[in-house]
C-alpha cells in the first residue's frame, strides 16, 4: 500500500472546518501587524476604518450562523458586539471568541446530509444556497476583507504580514 493509498480522504465538512481555521489564522496575522496609528485609517469617507473591518468580520460570521440556524431568517437580530468600542484587535478577538466557538460547534455537528440537502434562503437578497456553499462563501467574505486590509496597509506603505507561509 502506499503512502497515498494509507491516507484517510477529508471529508466535506472536515474541510469547511480546515477552512475556516486557516482563513482566520492568516486574517489574525494581518489584524494583528496593523500599527495601532493605522487601525483607524480609511482609503475615503465611505469606507470602513481597518477597525471597522475588522469588527464587521468578526460580526458576520455571528450574523452568519444565525442565518443558518434559521435558514435565512434574521428578523430583529442585533450583533451584541455593535455597541462595542474600539480598543484592541486582542479585545476584538475575545469579544467573538464565545460567538466563534457556537458557530463551529454547529458546523462540527454538521451531517454530509444536510450539506448537501438544507438550503439557505435568504429572499430579500434572491439567494438560495445549499448550506455547504453557503459556509464557503462565508470563509470568502472573510478572505476578501483580510485582502482590502492588506491594500489598505500596501496604500499606507505600511508593513504588510507574511500570510503565504
Amino acid at each position: 500500500m502506499t503512502r497515498e493509498n494509507s491516507r484517510q480522504e477529508m471529508s466535506a465538512k472536515e474541510l469547511l472546518i480546515l477552512n475556516f481555521e486557516e482563513v482566520r489564522r492568516r486574517s489574525i496575522k494581518v489584524w494583528k501587524s496593523i500599527a495601532e496609528e493605522n487601525l483607524y485609517w480609511r482609503p475615503d469617507p465611505g469606507a470602513m476604518s481597518g477597525f471597522e473591518m475588522i469588527r464587521h468580520v468578526l460580526e458576520s460570521e455571528n450574523i452568519y450562523h444565525q442565518i443558518i440556524l434559521h435558514r435565512g431568517a434574521l428578523a430583529n437580530f442585533e450583533s451584541p458586539l455593535t455597541g462595542n468600542p474600539f480598543t484592541t484587535v486582542d479585545d476584538e478577538l475575545k469579544n467573538a471568541q464565545p460567538y466563534r466557538e457556537k458557530f463551529l460547534k454547529m458546523v462540527y455537528g454538521l451531517t454530509q446530509k444536510e450539506l448537501d440537502e438544507v438550503y439557505i434562503t435568504r429572499k430579500e437578497k434572491n439567494q438560495h444556497r445549499k448550506l455547504g456553499d453557503y459556509l464557503q462563501r462565508m470563509a470568502y467574505h472573510e478572505a476578501v476583507h483580510t485582502g482590502q486590509l492588506l491594500h489598505y496597509l500596501r496604500t499606507l506603505n505600511a508593513p504588510r504580514a507574511a500570510i503565504w507561509d
